[in-house]
């Protein structure tokens, strides 16, 4: 049994496609989501089918595996069983659990409401919403005031999501919405991007994470560095002493394992990740391994990143060394192949690190667009994103900008 469909259960699916074994994979939702394209669908760059496709079409092909929609809840690793939310249950002879992770608020539930993540494509569609419809209460509103607030973005947490979510408000405020309105100019809105450490991407060299730093600037993004948040609420950011009157949060500051790693009842990290072992498996636990966004793996003394291309390496790993148990052979211990690390800022920007080449701007850009349009799943899909890039490129127009649900201060429906 495989439980999640994202790039971790997916490679796992695949990963036993040859072995002669039945594959069950569950999942709450019917799509796989490209993750690193979310903020495409918040900006109102892409739709969510264009970085979305049924997970029983993807593998319609894999005869061996069976696809079920549903909610788990509970896992009994010891009986190898698991429990869904409608009371169903499941059992397997084997278990490899990629459920991913959610946002972390670092014990400030109370701020979720008021300052979204960006996991899902709910959560991008609700951001999108919340962005536009900013702007078009900064159109009606007839005090100075309330409209620079609705006209101040903020985004919480300097790595790679919030760099690329910061950029993308500014080039939508800069560019895209400029002759959209008669009473504002869209592009004196402010994005000021804050993050708790000493500087954004952290996660980068010292010389990345300058230009990275240095590119937002040039959009006009304020970039707050060693700027700890201390209080969120509807209408503003507390850092400190400082109160920053902002319409429009966006949390990417944090993440945390999915719940299901504690039904587990295993050791798990101050994230909420199960510490596994060197073949990926739980210990104590020898058929049940943890893949992707939910591991918690240290190699050479570092502990492998939460990206698209570890999750996509576990689970194929997983999967291997089920099919090795079949086999009646021993596990095999992984290892991380680190393919690099990129972060987008804005049209002809961004930085990237590929194993000792170090880019910056449009050949980082370059290199950061062949890369995920290379990654997206389906063909079609890589043509539609493919063409709505380089329309955007050329005309700064994004074809996205739906408002759907319901605004605040403002009703809206799904024809926009």
């Amino acid at each position: 049994m495989v439980i999640g469909g994202g790039f971790a259960g997916l490679a796992a699916a695949r990963a036993l496609a040859r072995a002669a074994v039945d594959v069950t994979l569950v999942d709450r939702k019917n799509h796989h989501v490209f993750q690193p394209l979310l903020y495409q669908v918040a900006a109102a760059g892409l739709s969510p089918a264009e970085i979305a496709s049924p997970i029983r079409r993807i593998l319609r092909r894999q005869a061996n595996v069976r696809v079920l929609l549903g909610e788990v809840v509970a896992i009994d690793p010891n009986e190898k069983r698991v429990r869904l939310a409608d009371s169903g249950e499941l059992g397997c002879d084997f278990l490899i659990l990629a459920a991913g992770a959610t946002h972390s608020y670092f014990g400030h539930d109370a701020w979720e409401p008021h300052a979204p993540g960006l996991k899902t494509i709910e959560d991008a569609l609700e951001i999108r919403r919340r962005a536009l419809i900013a702007f078009e209460q900064a159109e009606r509103s007839e005090d100075a005031e309330a409209r620079r607030q609705w006209l101040t973005f903020a985004v919480i947490g300097g790595g790679p999501t919030g760099v690329e979510m910061a950029g993308a408000f500014a080039e939508i405020a800069r560019h895209s919405l400029v002759r959209d309105f008669r009473r504002i100019d869209p592009r004196v809105a402010r994005v000021v991007l804050i993050e708790a450490g000493p500087r954004v991407l952290q996660s980068y060299p010292d010389d990345l994470s300058r230009k990275a730093q240095a590119q937002l600037e040039a959009l006009g993004v304020q970039v707050w560095t060693g700027s700890p948040v201390t209080g969120i609420d509807e209408t503003s950011v507390q850092v400190g002493a400082d109160r920053l009157a902002a319409r429009t949060i966006v949390w990417a500051a944090g993440v945390q394992g999915s719940p299901l790693a504690r039904t587990l009842g295993v050791p798990l990290d101050r994230a909420g990740r199960v510490r596994v072992q060197a073949d990926l498996s739980v210990p104590g636990h020898l058929s049940v391994f943890v893949v992707g966004d939910l591991a918690a793996f240290e190699q050479d003394g570092r502990a492998v990143p939460g990206v698209a291309p570890a999750a996509i390496q576990m689970g194929a790993h997983a999967g291997a060394n089920v099919a090795r148990a079949v086999r009646g052979e021993p596990p095999a211990a992984f290892r991380y192949r680190d393919k690099g690390s990129l972060a987008t800022i804005g049209r002809r920007r961004a930085v990237a690190l590929i194993g000792r080449l170090r880019l910056s701007g449009p050949v980082a850009w370059l290199a950061w667009l062949v890369i995920h349009i290379f990654f997206l799943i389906g063909f079609r899909n890589r043509l539609v994103v493919l063409f709505n890039w380089a329309w955007a490129y050329v005309t700064y127009d994004r074809s996205a900008r739906l408002i759907l649900g319901r605004g605040r201060g403002a009703a809206v429906t799904d024809g926009g």
